[in-house]
């Protein structure tokens, strides 16, 4: 059996850690191509100018556009070219770290997340949008970053919200994880090796995937409502470094060795709901959970903790909370089939099922979150 397992080179977390990025850049060269959103660079901006001083480096500002485009990542390479930069450092979230990661290309990259939203940091993928923020493609890259370099002061100073959608996103890693393995189904580290263009064969996830997946969701039932209430009061607490740990890093490596299943599909299928909108990525990616759980026919006390997980800090449980009131026969069965595209990560559920089945599962899934979250304010 062939096995794959990817990560960064190094992985820094703590407080202030901002302030030994110089040394990091150092590393490679004297100067590095700085791609960031203006907002995220002005918040930190006393940090930068301290590390730059103290390491005698230089960040070339970009005037990141705020789009993952084919155009953009042109427009950013020619001026790591022109200014002879010697790394990338991806600053912000998603859309900065995805457009850091394609000029870099796999080579002498940082990131630097500012919130702890998703598990991408850590990750050799990125999507591509076309100027216009439509959905353009997915590239892969032939290693992680180099460095993936956190601020928890930062973090903890960020709206909790991107906090508890980054708990949402993490809150599946596990779930997929131990379906892959169940199925056998190939994982994303497999990617660089050549499985994607038909190359190599497809590899499958090791056991230390599926341990750290485990770790991960085992994380955010200790310390995720602590994590919340750190945040909540813009302080850094042990629990809420153990979560942004659990966010970024343990579902990171999670998610990309380990594999993705369910959760991820419904949740893309739920982006064809207009309601939807205006939800974070791991707002829904929690709800996609649910529905795996429901799909798998998962036991109840697992359901049960799960759904008061969510309530505990803040994720949705049934369609309203993801800004879905109603749904129709007709939308139900448009979200399933997207759900259910052969290229889908659903295919890696250990047992065969329809497209009508998935749609069972997210109404059902609506309906025991709906009728559950009711019962706890009854109370």
């Amino acid at each position: 059996m062939r096995k794959a397992f990817i990560s960064p080179t190094k992985y820094v977390q703590g407080e202030d850690e901002l302030l030994n990025l110089g040394y990091f850049v150092k590393s490679f060269g004297d100067s590095a191509l700085l791609i960031g959103h203006p907002d995220d660079v002005a918040r930190v901006k006393e940090k930068l100018d301290a590390t730059a001083a103290k390491f005698d480096i230089t960040f070339v500002e970009s005037g990141f556009k705020g789009e993952c485009s084919r155009q953009e990542v042109a427009r950013l390479q020619d001026i790591a070219r022109e200014q002879k930069c010697t790394c990338t450092i991806g600053l912000g979230g998603g859309k900065a770290i995805d457009a850091a990661k394609c000029v870099a290309e796999g080579e002498a990259l940082i990131i630097c997340p500012t919130i702890a939203a998703t598990d991408a940091p850590t990750s050799h993928s990125a999507v591509l949008y076309t100027p216009d923020g439509a959905f353009d493609d997915y590239a892969y890259f032939k290693q992680s970053p180099s460095v993936v370099l956190v601020d928890t002061t930062v973090i903890a100073n960020a709206p909790t919200r991107f906090l508890v959608s980054g708990m949402g996103d993490a809150l599946s890693t596990y779930f997929e994880a131990r379906a892959t393995a169940k199925s056998y189904s190939r994982v994303n580290a497999s990617l660089p090796m050549g499985a994607r263009e038909g190359l190599t064969p497809p590899a499958f996830g090791t056991n230390a995937a599926l341990a750290l997946a485990k770790l991960c969701y085992e994380m955010l039932l200790r310390d995720g409502v602590k994590a919340k209430a750190a945040s909540d009061s813009n302080m850094v607490t042990q629990a809420l470094e153990n979560i942004v740990e659990t966010n970024i890093l343990l579902s990171g490596l999670g998610f990309e060795s380990g594999g993705l299943a369910a959760a991820h599909a419904i949740h893309d299928g739920l982006t064809i709901l207009e309601g939807t909108h205006h939800y974070f990525h791991g707002e829904k990616v929690a709800f996609g959970t649910i529905a795996q759980l429901v799909l798998e026919n998962a036991p109840t006390e697992e359901l049960n903790e799960v759904l008061d997980f969510c309530l505990d800090v803040g994720l949705p449980v049934s369609l309203a909370d993801i800004g879905v009131e109603t749904i129709t026969q007709e939308e139900l069965l448009e979200v399933a089939e997207k759900a259910c595209i052969p290229e889908e990560s659903i295919h890696a559920m250990p047992f065969p099922f329809t497209v009508a089945e998935v749609a069972g599962a997210i109404a059902t899934a609506d309906r025991i979150g709906r009728e559950y979250k009711a019962r706890r304010e009854a109370k």
